[in-house]
């Protein structure tokens, strides 16, 4: 089988949190136009490593992250591009959905407007097309004036995923995205990246080992700020070489 290229190259990224090693030489390739799983019990490092890829350590000044990110031949953390530009690279769904206080409509039509679309006849059809490519469309067209708040958590969660499309990234961040979710929802949006990978590279961060079986095409096992193992799907989980990988998958680690 064709090696896929990577999306993204991670070479030697350190990350500290005053004096505190939070990750430690991360090395790590993000094949293209697939879901990449970033497994880990928590407080292993990996919301810190979602962080460092649309660049949200920037927030916070006692965070020092050396190394390198590469996406799409650009190392995005010694680049002159506006930070802004960086992170519209990457639509991020947090494992709260966080709809923006308007309607069900201005949510999704928001990332159109800043980018300077804005005629009606051009937001409404895109508004729709982007409803539906998280299969929200059908339960919500009569209601798109109604507040988002009135929402579902997972409706509310797919609305998120939405907006966050319009913006045209390549890659899709998503921190335990169905963590707050009931089982249905989190099918519906699980379904969602199954069929959204063929248009944007994905990762997921779970801790939820039936969520990676059911999603990782590339798996990224990390513990305590290291990764320990990584490799295809399949592999990772049929032939671990590392104990504590084995371990994990037993269910038997610390």
């Amino acid at each position: 089988m064709k090696k896929t290229e990577p999306e993204i190259k991670i070479n030697n990224l350190n990350v500290f949190h005053g004096n505190h090693h939070t990750l430690k030489n991360i090395n790590i390739e993000v094949p293209k136009q697939k879901i990449t799983v970033v497994l880990g019990s928590s407080g292993c490092g990996k919301t810190t490593l979602l962080k460092c890829l649309n660049r949200l350590t920037d927030l916070y000044n006692n965070i020092k992250v050396t190394g390198e990110i590469t996406i799409n031949n650009e190392d995005i953390l010694h680049s002159k591009k506006d930070i802004t530009e960086i992170r519209r690279e990457m639509g991020l769904l947090s494992q709260m959905p966080y709809p923006l206080p308007m309607n069900i409509y201005n949510n999704v039509a928001y990332g159109l407007r800043i980018s300077g679309r804005k005629k009606k006849k051009f937001l409404n059809k895109r508004v729709e097309y982007y409803l539906k490519q998280v299969n929200l469309w059908e339960e919500v067209k009569d209601r798109l004036k109604e507040p988002a708040s009135s929402l579902s958590l997972g409706q509310q969660q797919r609305l998120c995923l939405a907006r966050g499309l319009t913006v045209d990234p390549d890659i899709i961040l998503a921190d335990e995205p169905t963590s707050a979710l009931d089982p249905v929802s989190s099918n519906a949006i699980e379904e969602r990246f199954i069929q959204l990978k063929q248009y944007y590279t994905i990762v997921l961060v779970t801790h939820t080992l039936r969520q990676a079986k059911r999603l990782a095409d590339y798996v990224v096992f990390m513990y305590l700020g290291e990764v320990i193992e990584q490799g295809p799907a399949d592999e990772f989980f049929n032939n671990p070489k590392m104990e504590r990988t084995k371990s994990y998958l037993k269910g038997t680690s610390n």
